[in-house]
């Protein structure tokens, strides 16, 4: 049952995703712009890793793309609160992990479309990796986009309104965005925010895409981001489906 109730709700939601074609394409244009005019000015330049700059800089704008996008999925969830469709479904025998998975799973599926797009544009403009390591790549983002929605969705059922939904989140993500090396390899910082990066989880994500882009698969730092990221999932869809269950959802 819990999988024909996660099928359900992940049907509904993705045909909702769907119908909104330019909400699809208009959600990798930040990503697609920090491609297309930071990128270049890497170009040559010394980053302190294997691989060249795009190998760096794309897994960063991958891992950015499930960073900014799961983490304001809950918006949805506010307006539907606001419309009465969280207490309709509240009154249906459909399993509460099932009414989490299939919004998760559903925003999954969008962002490793988007993932897809943007190295696509990547492999337009220099790229070149290893297909077992884009693939990879595509992992991370799911991992990254299950665990950040669930939190954003229980999030979103404990406050009331966008106006404090969106503050919440920004405070969040901007520290996890400067703090994790998305953009340019903590290496290459003083000692200190090194060290200080290595408390937040998603460096070890980043850290294992730009391995795996590299052709990277039995390293260390791979290894330590399959860790962080399924034990990272497996904590917030746990907190997402507590949440749902306490608040009638």
């Amino acid at each position: 049952m819990l999988l024909h109730d996660t099928g359900l709700i992940y049907g509904r939601y993705l045909r909702q995703s769907l119908r909104s074609r330019f909400a699809l394409l208009f959600g990798v244009l930040m990503p697609l712009l920090y491609l297309l005019f930071f990128g270049p000015l890497l170009t040559d330049l010394p980053l302190g890793g294997q691989g060249s700059s795009w190998q760096v800089l794309v897994p960063g704008l991958l891992l950015q793309l499930g960073l900014f996008g799961a983490s304001f999925a809950g918006f949805s969830v506010i307006i539907e609160n606001g419309q009465g469709v969280v207490e309709r479904m509240r009154v249906t025998p459909v399993s509460r992990l099932a009414l989490l998975l299939g919004r998760v799973l559903r925003d999954a599926t969008v962002f490793v479309f988007q993932a897809v797009l943007l190295v696509l544009a990547a492999v337009v403009m220099g790229l070149r990796a290893p297909l077992p390591g884009v693939l990879i790549g595509f992992a991370f983002v799911a991992l990254l986009t299950v665990s950040l929605a669930s939190l954003s969705y229980a999030l979103a059922m404990k406050v009331r309104t966008p106006q404090e939904f969106g503050p919440a989140v920004n405070a969040l993500t901007m520290p996890s965005m400067l703090l994790s090396g998305l953009m340019l390899p903590m290496t290459l910082g003083p000692a200190w925010l090194d060290v200080l990066s290595h408390l937040m989880p998603f460096r070890y994500l980043v850290d294992a895409v730009r391995d795996a882009y590299v052709g990277g698969y039995a390293t260390p730092h791979m290894l330590y981001g399959v860790v962080v990221a399924l034990a990272f999932t497996a904590l917030a869809v746990t907190v997402g489906t507590r949440v749902f269950r306490t608040a009638g959802a």
